[in-house]
């Protein structure tokens, strides 16, 4: 088994496996920090993020539903919301992996096949699932810092 180690560049934390070959950091703290600027309140920041984490599992997990249900709208409205929400967190892995599933999903809608969306979301989930849980404790551990 991988193990998992920090790894600082210079837009933020990496979290590299051997294995997983990402070149995007899990989390931004630049974004994170603009955010604390932009709210200029620390308990409102922390507010913020902890709706984030509240929120983000219901995200992932409504991409699962709406693809597996061959709901082409809902599943780009919740793609949407996950790219979204990630963006303002400064979770840029995730966000990625937003958009490249959000992409898919346009490339999908241009070919008209329904069918194709269980598909999508045998390739896509289980990523976007161990995402999510990675950039869940970086920024909860970046909460009580």
């Amino acid at each position: 088994m991988a193990t998992i180690g920090p790894i600082f560049g210079r837009t933020g934390l990496f979290i590299m496996t051997p294995t997983d070959g990402h070149a995007s950091p899990l989390l931004d703290p630049a974004a994170l920090e603009m955010l604390r600027a932009d709210l200029d309140d620390e308990v409102a920041w922390k507010i913020f993020v902890q709706n984030f984490l509240a929120r983000l599992q219901p995200r992932v997990q409504r991409i699962r539903l709406t693809l597996t249900t061959r709901d082409r709208a809902g599943a780009m409205d919740a793609v949407l919301s996950l790219k979204t929400s990630s963006q303002m967190v400064g979770a840029e892995r995730l966000a990625n992996l937003a958009l490249e599933l959000e992409g898919k999903l346009r490339a999908e809608a241009r070919a008209d096949s329904g069918d194709v969306l269980p598909g999508l979301e045998a390739d896509h989930l289980g990523p976007i699932k161990r995402c999510a849980e990675q950039t869940r404790h970086l920024l909860e551990a970046h909460l009580h810092i």
